[in-house]
């Protein structure tokens, strides 16, 4: 299939490469799983060799909805259900949660949902609505990974700055006792309080900080920079690339009045970052965006770092 998306739900926008379902409004969990593709078990099983050999050791993850094997484990490896994961943001996020979108990729080895907290913040006079994100893997190929990810609500922009101040991801593999690490993981993403009002002191010390056009050209050739022996394709296309940060710090219509500051520059490169077009899009394009979600986009997080060394 392509892209590696098997299944997904997306509310009012189409889904990656126009698979899955789109619905009007943003579903309660019971529903969001069935609409996801994700209402089916992780079954353990023995693993046997040709010659029916117990494997000692080692577990097979098989789907439960059609007898798929997911991954050989070690039989350290402590199943998270996703039904346990919707519980689990049910329960963090309270009554009234909606889910955004959630699905599987590679076959159902691994899941992801995405869904809005209730609180909406106004920080340094933005509009910015918090999100949670929860991944996991059937495959033992990673573990499960739950962020809380800013979203500047005028242009949809990802704002999931790595502050040094908060915490914003939480990370937990599948061994060990599951059930301690997803309260420990509640606890800690309880943490989102937190990390919204730590952004908006963040926020105003940045639109603080004056920036020079000399100051944006330069930032922008070191977020961008010109490899030393570049073809005269590489050159144009790095150029091209560089324009485009610079068009959106400069000509951007929400941002005409925030002044020319720090604030500016770092949703100017969170909107390319975001939404640009790259100049060779391939298949897993979409996916690899979305997983920035989660761990950060290096690409902000670099630009914040050299606005907070200046």
């Amino acid at each position: 299939m392509a892209a590696n998306v098997e299944q997904m739900f997306s509310v009012r926008e189409k889904p990656w490469h126009g698979l899955g379902i789109v619905v009007r409004e943003a579903p309660a969990s019971a529903d969001a799983l069935r609409l996801a593709g994700l209402d089916w078990m992780v079954v353990q099983e023995p693993v046997y060799t040709g010659h029916d050999e117990i494997v000692k050791g080692y577990k097979a993850n098989v789907r439960s909805s059609d007898r798929k094997v997911l991954g050989v484990v070690s039989d350290r490896y402590k199943v998270v259900q996703n039904t346990d994961a919707f519980s689990f943001t049910d329960e963090l996020l309270g009554k009234g949660v909606r889910y955004k979108t959630a699905g599987s990729l590679q076959e159902g080895k691994k899941v992801w949902l995405f869904a809005r907290l209730s609180k909406e913040y106004v920080v340094a006079g933005e509009h910015i609505s918090p999100y949670l994100v929860f991944s996991n893997t059937h495959d033992g190929s990673g573990s499960v990974k739950v962020a809380v990810t800013p979203v500047r609500v005028v242009c949809n922009n990802t704002l999931n700055l790595a502050l040094d101040s908060a915490k914003r991801s939480f990370s937990m593999i599948h061994t060990g006792n599951i059930h301690d690490k997803i309260q420990e993981a509640k606890d800690t993403l309880f943490m989102a309080e937190r990390y919204m009002d730590s952004l908006g002191i963040e926020f105003e010390q940045l639109r603080r900080q004056k920036m020079t056009d000399a100051q944006v050209k330069e930032y922008i050739e070191l977020l961008l920079p010109m490899e030393e022996e570049a073809t005269p394709i590489q050159s144009k296309n790095t150029v091209k690339l560089r324009r485009d940060m610079e068009r959106r710090y400069y000509d951007a219509p929400d941002l005409q009045k925030v002044g020319n500051n720090a604030y500016r520059f770092i949703n100017a490169v969170s909107d390319f970052a975001t939404h640009s077009s790259p100049l060779r899009r391939t298949v897993n394009y979409n996916e690899n965006l979305f997983a920035r979600t989660i761990d950060g986009n290096p690409l902000i997080d670099k630009a914040y770092q050299l606005i907070k060394a200046a």
